[in-house]
């Protein structure tokens, strides 16, 4: 007994001795990495990547800012919390990436289904204590990411309080600190349907005593784990000891925007994407002929194009007879580029009214900047314009986020009854069935049924937006107008919205028979009504029941299909709404589009429920899908 204690000794001696050299060695290979990294480059050239979503800063303290604001992270905060030392943050960074990596949350260790669920779900560290018994574990010491600077750059000392000393003018910025933090619907864990509240795991968390469908609006106050995040993001505004952290909030807030807006800018530099628009026919002569055809609007008219990239549709409004046409353009390359064609066609308008081509009209002038940043670059006045042109429509018609930026030079520039153009816009909603997915494919590849495969891409879809073609065939109920805009009189503050639709089975098709319906399909048209275009009106629609153009349409897919069917279908027995016993002869929806945290990109909720013939009703989980 005792030689088998002593050899037991002698062998945990020899292995804390190998774990003791494996710590040295390590810590030497840290110490030549970090000497190298710092003889390769400064600190202030890294670019340090957020622990959970992919925004890069080119410093620790902006990162930090980014997590604690953003994802609910407050690195400093836990490491004072729980006294961490170097190594003890070395860890809880490596830790925190490596749960992220499984799409499991850091504080509470649930696992989510994808990444945009996690991002959701991401929330206050309740208890971090059980964090740092995880830490206790050496494997965090190895860097769970290659090349991850942060780790070699976070113990930069304490903050300085005088490190935030951007000029107290950005105040503007977070005036409303509370728009700031709530500009994402998803961080509203809760949403009520049919009288029961389910979070994002689908658990039943609470009774809704009303059992209205409800969603919490981006613009109101988040709540979360029993905390008002909205009143504390308020209180921050009224604390004057906080001034500093409202100042560098902004900047974070800030940097996000113009890194989003780079990326944005730049992506249509690509010749490409404009060769995309221009060929797509149905977009570019429904412009062409509001804009050619309709001769009383545009002679003589001073026309500003809102985001004019080749600079086709100012060229159509010079060709018109327009007397002056301002083109504003954001991406450097593409304004250098509508400049040269506006000289090559004889239309540009030089500074000097003297230069270039003495065949120039004086015609177009090219700006290159945001239009919220006009002022700047050239002297407007407020309400000159004659009329306002843009093709600002993205995916679901508001992905990109353009419409405010129309929205704003209406507001400023636009005549009081001038013309904005396209001046109507409108979201339909239809269901579409089994043909607008890819499951027949799968059903028969070679003669091989591989629809298992099938089954699992459709589960897949019921995660995220799908942008792509469904054909009007696939269609298994009557299409609703889900949202109207009027472009001329709308507020900037109704881009966000919450409306309800009623689809009911198309009873040309069914024939009285149940058939499945798979999710739903949204798209768009923009109207040149006759209020403006009074000689020639146009249309342009993004609908299934018309020539494709390269918007697509935006799919939507349930969890589950809902079997539908007429109203005069007979159920069979108490069997429950939605099934082929008993299909739902009506759909209700429930729909919510608001802008997403990340900016440019929307963020859409969903709500189901289905009628069956008998009156009886069935509400589905609440669905989120981040359009990006």
């Amino acid at each position: 007994m005792s030689k088998n204690l002593m050899e037991t000794e002698e062998t945990n001696r020899l292995t804390r001795e190998e774990e003791e050299e494996d710590d040295e060695d390590s810590r030497e290979a840290w110490t030549e990495e970090e000497n190298e990294e710092d003889g390769d480059e400064n600190d202030e050239d890294l670019e340090f990547l957020c622990l959970f979503c992919d925004f890069k800063y080119s410093s620790c303290d902006a990162l930090f800012d980014h997590c604690r604001l953003t994802h609910f992270f407050d690195f400093n905060g836990i490491r004072k919390d729980l006294g961490l030392d170097f190594y003890g943050s070395f860890k809880l960074i490596n830790y925190v990436r490596s749960q992220v990596a499984d799409n499991r949350c850091w504080s509470c260790g649930v696992c989510c289904q994808s990444k945009q669920d996690l991002q959701s779900h991401l929330h206050p560290s309740v208890n971090t204590k059980d964090v740092k018994l995880l830490l206790d574990d050496d494997k965090y010491l190895n860097p769970f990411m290659r090349e991850d600077s942060l780790l070699y750059s976070f113990d930069g000392g304490e903050e300085d309080e005088d490190e935030c000393n951007t000029s107290f003018e950005k105040e503007e910025i977070v005036k409303d600190f509370g728009s700031v933090c709530i500009d994402d619907d998803d961080t509203a864990e809760e949403t009520e349907l049919n009288g029961e509240t389910y979070n994002k795991d689908k658990k039943t968390v609470m009774a809704c005593p009303n059992g209205h469908l409800s969603l919490a609006s981006s613009s109101k106050i988040i709540t979360e784990n029993g905390m008002d995040y909205g009143e504390n993001a308020r209180s921050v505004e009224s604390d004057p000891k906080d001034k500093q952290s409202r100042v560098c909030i902004a900047d974070v807030v800030e940097k996000d925007i113009k890194k989003i807006n780079d990326s944005y800018f730049g992506s249509y530099s690509s010749f490409g994407i404009h060769r995309d628009m221009i060929s797509d026919k149905i977009r570019t002569d429904a412009y062409r002929q509001a804009l050619l055809k309709n001769h009383s609007l545009l002679n003589g008219a001073v026309v500003m194009d809102v985001g004019c990239g080749t600079g086709i549709l100012s060229l159509f409004a010079a060709q018109a007879g327009a007397s002056r046409v301002i083109s504003i353009e954001a991406s450097e390359k593409m304004a250098t580029v509508a400049t040269q064609i506006a000289k090559d066609n004889g239309l540009w308008r030089s500074k000097t009214d003297s230069e270039g081509n003495k065949s120039c009209t004086g015609v177009i002038e090219v700006v290159n900047c945001m239009v919220e940043d006009l002022d700047k670059s050239i002297q407007i006045q407020p309400h000159s314009v004659d009329i306002l042109v843009s093709e600002w429509m993205g995916y679901c018609l508001l992905y990109e986020s353009m419409l405010s930026s129309v929205l704003f030079a209406r507001d400023r520039w636009l005549k009081p009854g001038g013309a904005i153009l396209p001046d109507t816009a409108t979201i339909f909603v239809a269901g579409f069935g089994k043909g607008g997915t890819s499951l027949p494919f799968w059903e028969n590849v070679y003669g091989f049924n591989m629809s298992y495969i099938g089954k699992e891409v459709v589960e897949d879809a019921a995660k995220f937006p799908i942008v792509d073609i469904i054909n009007h065939h696939d269609l298994v109920t009557n299409a609703a107008v889900l949202q109207s805009f009027d472009l001329a009189t709308m507020k900037p503050d109704e881009v966000d919205f919450t409306a309800t639709a009623e689809l009911e089975a198309k009873n040309d098709t069914l024939d009285h028979k149940a058939t499945a319906c798979f999710g739903l399909v949204l798209w768009f048209e923009t109207g040149f009504t006759s209020r403006f275009c009074k000689e020639m009106p146009t249309v342009l629609s993004t609908s299934p029941y018309t020539p494709k153009t390269h918007w697509s349409q935006t799919i939507l897919t349930f969890r589950e299909p809902i079997s539908v069917a007429s109203s005069k279908f007979t159920a069979e027995g108490s069997a429950a709404v939605g099934t082929d016993a008993c299909p739902a002869s009506k759909i209700l929806l429930r729909i919510s589009i608001a802008h997403a945290t990340q900016h440019r990109c929307i963020d859409i909720s969903l709500e189901t429920a289905g009628v069956g013939s008998d009156g009886r009703k069935r509400s589905w989980p609440a669905q989120m899908f981040n359009l990006t």
